[in-house]
């Protein structure tokens, strides 16, 4: 699937002019409040007709003001998770799954209404109505009536920001699972970058209406300039680490990436498993010599391909770690000090506490299936 956007629309006081083609599974649209993600989701949905400009899903054209093109809503064949999961109260969740379905012809429906129950676990709750549900609850159901309508793109606006942490981690396997064992894309809003790090393929970064960049997840979270400035402390490195041990005496999982072994807080997960974990620039530590006597489990040898100075007092340093890339942010004193420069051969050092609540382990996405 590509999703194809070129748009100026003004709304009021903002302007939003955008432009970008992503052709990954979960392309994450990521920016502060008020950056434009919802407006583009709408102007994609068709809640929004844009100014100027032209969409189109897969060859498809959604709308195009040049040529006078403007598909109405019902035929977009598009499912739209809201934050808020907008079920009918009156309804029960079988009915509620099935209401979706009404606007699709017989012809183009392909979900089947069993395995969209088994996706997201919702068999026990078949017969009750919303009122008896959890927000995780209601926000699986949401996703299984957008599956049920068979949709050829599934947009998912902020889905998880009005749940606790608890009902947050209780959805987003379900997500990973819509991601990984469907074929329908998904455009996903959000401002949390741990959410975007685990769930996104492809990341669109929008700031004041504009797309700062654009491209697969590792590339663009990696590079600070790209983030919101309230996130660019959270930058970092996204690297796939698979699961060759537990170490049930001290509660950690040993995992092997080409750049060695870690070792991480405990990953519930088979040994063989694939996890993506977002290695912080902030957590890399840099020794010029191999360390003796430390506390820090993942100790990594390491090649600087490059040092960015920063504006302040800091640099940011890519390290060639086998065939991933970590990156470090140290003071330029220590740049000095250490004579870090691109080509030296050195060592990168990462505590295993940094992995905390915010910063997990998690499923990678999986390949896409063949066509």
């Amino acid at each position: 699937m590509t999703l194809s956007v070129d748009v100026r629309h003004r709304q009021g006081a903002f302007d939003l002019d955008a432009a970008f083609e992503s052709g990954g599974r979960l392309t994450a649209l990521f920016g502060t409040s008020g950056s434009g993600k919802t407006t583009l989701v709408n102007l994609v949905a068709g809640l929004v007709r844009p100014t100027e400009g032209r969409i189109a899903v897969d060859g498809r054209v959604l709308v195009d003001t040049a040529a006078g093109i403007v598909v109405p809503v019902h035929r977009r064949r598009i499912g739209y998770v809201f934050q808020d999961a907008r079920l009918f109260p009156h309804l029960t969740v079988r009915r509620n799954l099935r209401y979706g379905r009404f606007f699709t012809p017989a012809g183009e429906r392909y979900a089947d209404e069993s395995a969209v129950v088994d996706l997201l676990g919702i068999g026990d709750l078949l017969d009750r109505r919303p009122g008896h549900l959890s927000g995780g609850e209601k926000q699986r159901v949401a996703i299984g009536r957008a599956l049920i309508a068979s949709p050829r793109l599934i947009l998912m606006d902020e889905p998880l920001a009005s749940l606790d942490e608890a009902r947050k981690a209780e959805i987003l396997p379900y997500i990973e699972r819509l991601r990984d064992e469907t074929r329908i894309p998904i455009v996903y809003v959000s401002h949390s970058i741990a959410e975007v790090s685990r769930l996104a393929t492809d990341v669109v970064v929008l700031s004041g209406g504009r797309v700062q960049a654009s491209g697969p997840a590792a590339a663009v979270l990696s590079r600070p300039d790209a983030l919101p400035v309230g996130e660019r402390d959270e930058s970092g490195a996204l690297v796939d680490l698979e699961i060759v041990s537990q170490d049930d005496a001290f509660g950690l999982t040993v995992l092997r990436s080409s750049a060695g072994e870690w070792r991480l807080p405990r990953i519930g997960r088979p040994v063989g498993t694939t996890v993506r974990a977002r290695i912080r620039a902030r957590d890399v530590m840099i020794m010029t010599q191999a360390p003796a006597g430390i506390s820090a489990l993942n100790v990594l040898a390491a090649r600087v391909e490059e040092v960015t100075p920063g504006e302040g007092t800091d640099a940011l340093v890519t390290l060639a770690c086998g065939t991933d890339r970590l990156l470090a942010r140290i003071t330029r004193r220590s740049v000095h000090a250490l004579d870090i420069a691109a080509g030296r051969d050195v060592y990168a050092v990462v505590k295993s506490v940094s992995f905390d609540g915010g910063n997990p382990a998690y499923a990678a996405p999986r390949a896409a299936a063949p066509e």
